[in-house]
């Protein structure tokens, strides 16, 4: 089985965010990137797949520039076969699926797997977009799913509840936490650390295609206003805060 990991680089978490002057760019100066953590479930997914069925293959692509190079030899470090990063700025979600589509046509994938979305935008559309230019089925918000030959039991997160799926390989699937556990993620050991920092990585011109949005510009968000302390028995004052300052009642 070939398998196919989308992976993203994203500001860590505990990064201050800011942006450029004009306000339609992101400042990365000094921003820590790692592996967009929905993918790295489905990296771990991937692992696991790998060691129940013989002969399974794992390559990792990747949307960027030569910058996103680090996390990507990380996620190689815990597990993959192959590197692929197609170069270009990842403009917009249309723009990031068409390249990946461009990759994963040529390689003949039996499951393709991506994160829900990424941390840094949240745009959640690569996946459907992806599945579309290939004209596969997909399963997004995936929870959980299992082979047997060539069909697909998925389980995926909707409204109130959980729904549960049937499909044939192959198949774009839209992981996030619970297709694996926190606990089940892999960390890499100092041999395969080395062995990343001179893996090569095959680079491929992007393909052209429209821009289908435009930044107009990111706004961040206003700061937080100061805590107010309430004596524990003025329930006059917590009530008129309540009703006129958080207006919750």
């Amino acid at each position: 089985m070939k398998i196919l990991v989308c992976i993203s680089s994203v500001p860590d978490t505990t990064s201050k965010i800011n942006f450029t002057a004009d306000n339609k760019h992101f400042d990365s100066s000094g921003v820590q990137f790692v592996i967009n953590p929905n993918d790295e479930f489905c990296l771990t997914k991937a692992i696991q797949l790998k060691e129940q069925y013989a002969g399974t293959t794992i390559s990792l692509v990747n949307v960027g520039t030569s910058e996103t190079e680090p996390v990507l030899r990380k996620a190689f470090a815990i597990g993959a076969d192959e590197i692929i990063r197609i170069d270009a700025i990842p403009t917009d979600a249309f723009f990031v699926a068409t390249q990946l589509a461009t990759v994963a046509k040529e390689g003949g994938y039996d499951l393709i797997i991506t994160g829900k979305e990424s941390i840094d935008y949240n745009g959640g559309m690569v996946g459907g977009y992806l599945s579309a230019l290939l004209d596969l089925p997909f399963v997004n918000k995936c929870i959980g799913f299992e082979i047997d030959s060539t069909t697909v039991r998925a389980e995926r997160e909707i409204d109130g509840g959980k729904e549960l799926l049937s499909a044939t390989l192959p198949i774009v699937i839209g992981g996030q936490k619970g297709l694996t556990q926190e606990k089940d993620l892999r960390i890499p050991n100092m041999r395969n650390l080395m062995a990343a920092r001179t893996k090569a990585i095959r680079v491929i011109a992007p393909q052209t295609t429209e821009a289908r949005t435009e930044v107009v510009g990111f706004e961040k968000l206003p700061p937080k206003k100061p805590v107010r302390m309430v004596a524990a028995d003025d329930l006059d004052t917590l009530v008129t805060l309540l009703k006129t300052e958080a207006k919750v009642l």
